[in-house]
């Protein structure tokens, strides 16, 4: 029995308004605005049949369009602020692509933060999270580098663990960290899951997650301005590998 592909759609979203590295989406890495290398890892990775920028800037559309990503729209101002949710504005792309006749089976959050994730990442990831039919969803995650096990809140002039669990009669954050049980963070690099999701449960997980880590540098996030420098240095050095991109670099002008 013949079973369809899914109708996968990437969303790429690009906000203005980065206040930490104003603009950061479309500064020059390695000679192309950031943003490109996603749109381009999205594209050359062959698993998705629409690959959309969700922005609420005309310059970043413009960006996202010259390296083959489409604008179909652009962001409301009201979802597109610092502090709004994912939910929101993957809520509202879903609408607004149904509304033009564009239904899709599952969607992808693919952050231009994470320059170095590759199409391969994105053909692994694919694969986990198709082969696990009872999943909701698939998330990037690394092992963590700050153990929760070891973070204190502070209460007046006392402080407490964040996690008051131990090894026997050794409290973690007294313990060695190899004797710790291993915890992972998310990382801003990928996501997975069905349309089914948001719309219906109104969650971007769901509750059966598969977990995807994140092997080398595929799951840097570019956040403060020493993310940038140390990006910039790990490209330098060849540590670091960027997404080829074979289009001439962007600019205002053309």
């Amino acid at each position: 029995m013949n079973v369809s592909k899914p109708r996968v759609v990437a969303f790429i979203p690009a906000r203005s308004g980065s206040k930490r590295v104003p603009n950061k989406n479309v500064l020059e890495l390695a000679g192309h605005p950031m943003l490109a290398y996603s749109v381009r890892a999205a594209i050359d990775s062959g698993v998705f049949d629409a690959v959309i920028c969700a922005t609420d800037s005309e310059q970043y559309a413009a960006v996202a369009r010259h390296y083959g990503a489409e604008v179909p729209f652009l962001r409301d101002a009201a979802i597109s602020g610092d502090k709004s949710p994912d939910i929101e504005w993957v809520v509202w792309m879903l609408e607004q692509l149904n509304q033009q006749g564009r239904t899709f089976d599952a969607f992808s959050i693919l952050r231009p933060t994470s320059p170095f994730r590759l199409p391969d990442t994105i053909r692994r990831a694919w694969e986990t999270f198709v082969a696990d039919p009872r999943a909701d969803s698939l998330r990037a995650i690394e092992k963590c580098k700050q153990h929760p096990g070891k973070m204190w809140v502070v209460r007046g002039q006392r402080m407490l663990p964040l996690m008051p669990f131990s090894n026997g009669d050794t409290p973690w954050h007294s313990s060695q960290y190899a004797a710790l049980p291993e915890v992972y963070a998310q990382d801003a690099s990928l996501e997975l899951a069905w349309t089914r999701v948001p719309l219906e449960q109104h969650s971007i997980a769901g509750e059966a997650i598969i977990p995807f880590i994140s092997q080398g540098l595929e799951g840097y996030d570019i956040n403060e301005p020493e993310d940038w420098w140390l990006a910039e240095r790990l490209l330098a050095n060849g540590q670091a590998i960027l997404p080829m991109i074979d289009i001439a670099p962007y600019s205002a002008d053309a």
